[in-house]
């Protein structure tokens, strides 16, 4: 059935809709898409058979073409089909398999998966002529690339294999203060009665020690009883296959982070840690959400790589009880004291074209429902 669209609708795509975008070209694959794709509010973006690396990040602006400028700052290229290792400090381009050719009203917006955010490996998303990262204006007809650079952990990639993250809307899709105090005070959207704030849901960091009230492994389990608050990555590690799921011994990978009598914890320069939020979680089957920073005057460091929540994320009705936000988090130039309770980001809520097909959960296999601290699925849980 062909996507058709009163001039008012304005919203995120489902599943059902990106697909229909797909039949109808809007989506151009070389080849079919793979089980699990697609996802209730997003599509999953392949790595193509070649990647390049390149002396820089860079941005082609107006006139100018992806391709002409890794032509322009290659160092070398080397195929993915058989799998290869991304060095960790070293900028790759590779282009997608997917590509676009959008109608006039369709835009795009892409970011990491959760699990490459919790890897610590820095993706972004390039479209031709565009000034700007992760956006894809209306009508965009061209090539997708992702820039990739590893941070911490080398990693193991192959064609085919599944980084990014790609959200289709029409129109402006977000909600405004008033909208979304009316959602929370229907849903509950986090486990705290005055959390909206502005346009966007209070995302604090728990270094408690009491350990998040979500979570249903025994891994998780674990660092409750333990008072563990968080993981920083070690140095100088092996690779980690992207592809493999439950293959990695935790401590050969991270160091668990106790928690402190005063409840903060230094941030060191240039290392990542994993945290989590203080609040539960949860996303209504009609929105999603991004996470997004909460002020950037507020401390020197970054928190969350991975931003989309799809519908039915945390939601009890989708297997949930409330999630914890994972907070991906690297220091700048100097060291920085984290507070228990601090502010560090905000949720804002998006509503959906229609409700999708399936929500995330167990039932499609989700791996971060009902989370609460949680690494990466390539580790032992």
């Amino acid at each position: 059935m062909p996507l058709s669209f009163a001039s008012s609708d304005n919203g995120i795509l489902p599943d059902r809709m990106i697909a229909a975008l797909a039949d109808e070209g809007g989506i151009r694959i070389a080849r079919p898409f793979a089980a699990g794709q697609i996802q209730p509010a997003s599509l999953d973006l392949r790595l193509g058979a070649v990647a390049y690396r390149v002396r820089a990040s860079f941005l082609p602006g107006p006139g100018t073409a992806v391709a002409r400028r890794i032509a322009e700052l290659k160092l070398h290229e080397f195929a993915l089909g058989g799998g290869a290792v991304l060095e960790t400090g070293c900028v790759y381009i590779v282009p997608f398999i997917e590509s676009l050719a959008l109608p006039r009203d369709i835009a795009a917006a892409t970011n990491p998966k959760s699990s490459t955010g919790r890897l610590d490996v820095f993706t972004r998303v390039i479209a031709d002529e565009t000034r700007g990262f992760d956006r894809v204006e209306p009508g965009y007809h061209g090539p997708l690339y992702a820039e990739i650079s590893p941070k911490t952990f080398p990693v193991l990639v192959r064609e085919g294999s599944r980084l990014s993250q790609m959200r289709l809307h029409r129109g402006n899709a977000m909600l405004d203060g008033e909208a979304l105090r009316a959602l929370h005070a229907r849903e509950r959207l986090v486990d705290r009665a005055e959390a909206v704030m502005g346009e966007g849901v209070a995302v604090s960091v728990d270094l408690s020690g009491a350990g998040p009230r979500a979570g249903n492994t025994a891994r998780e389990g674990e660092a409750r009883e333990k008072g563990i608050v968080g993981y920083r990555a070690k140095r100088h590690t092996g690779v980690i296959d992207v592809e493999r799921r439950d293959a990695y011994e935790v401590a050969e990978f991270w160091e668990p982070i106790v928690a402190r009598a005063d409840k903060s914890l230094i941030l060191d320069p240039d290392e990542f840690y994993i945290l989590a939020s203080t609040e539960a979680v949860q996303v209504p089957p009609d929105y999603a959400a991004e996470m997004v920073p909460f002020d950037p005057l507020v401390g020197e460091f970054r928190v969350h790589y991975a931003g989309f929540f799809d519908p039915g994320f945390g939601y009890a009705g989708a297997g949930g009880r409330g999630a914890r936000a994972v907070l991906e988090v690297r220091s700048r130039e100097v060291p920085f004291i984290l507070e228990h309770g601090q502010i560090v980001g905000r949720l804002v809520y998006e509503k959906m074209l229609a409700r999708p097909d399936q929500l995330y959960g167990s039932s499609i296999g989700s791996n971060y429902q009902a989370q609460g601290l949680k690494l990466s699925k390539h580790f032992r849980a």
